[in-house]
């Protein structure tokens, strides 16, 4: 697990996939084991990937920077921009805002028409990056965090992320076609806007034969 930046309140680091973002009761190995073994101290979750996700996560070191960073989330002032490979072709840019239900038992999100007890809105933008036809490379930003956001939304419009059997994909690729690609905020004391963006080229290829 690479570590980009760290310092008394925060760590940035690259979550490789296969690991938990935060523990859970199967005790498997997670981000947050591997941090609280390496810097000895506390650590608290702010945001979540899933497992078979990789990408720039941005981890709290005490109850101060995690209370400052939690409330620029909700305020929605913390930038969240992920890359995607998407079955067919998008336009070259637009927005998704849906209403999200989400099925903690199947541990699934679905896209729903009417408001009603445990529906939740979310919106993201996109830009198309490239596309060979088949498959297409896109930009996200997130401007809600809910679970599976990405996969579902773009699979409900018959895009399906590679590789995301759950959401629709009938491919061969064995790893889901997201990345956690760039994350901007204040830092929590200093007040610092602060920018991380993870290599891509590596994620590209594994869909694209060569980076453009």
């Amino acid at each position: 697990m690479e570590i980009l930046y760290s310092d008394n309140d925060i760590a940035v680091i690259i979550k490789p996939i296969g690991i938990l973002s935060q523990s859970d009761s199967s005790g498997g190995e997670s981000v947050i084991s591997k941090l609280t073994e390496h810097f000895g101290c506390e650590i608290h979750p702010l945001h979540r990937l899933d497992k078979q996700v990789g990408g720039v996560m941005v981890y709290a070191k005490n109850k101060s920077a995690a209370a400052k960073l939690s409330a620029d989330i909700a305020n929605r002032d913390f930038e969240k921009e992920y890359l995607a490979v998407v079955h067919g072709t998008p336009d070259d840019s637009g927005e998704m805002c849906d209403l999200l239900f989400k099925d903690s038992r199947k541990n699934k999100s679905y896209v729903v028409k009417r408001q009603r007890k445990g529906v939740k809105e979310a919106k993201l933008s996109y830009a198309l990056l490239k596309t060979d036809g088949e498959k297409s490379l896109v930009r996200v930003r997130l401007f809600t965090g809910r679970t599976h956001q990405i996969r579902v939304q773009f699979s409900s419009r018959k895009m399906p992320l590679l590789a995301d059997k759950k959401y629709g994909a009938g491919d061969d690729f064995k790893d889901i076609a997201l990345m956690s690609y760039r994350i901007s905020f204040n830092h929590p004391k200093t007040k610092e806007k602060m920018e991380f963006v993870a290599e891509s080229d590596e994620f590209i290829n594994k869909y694209f034969k060569s980076v453009e």
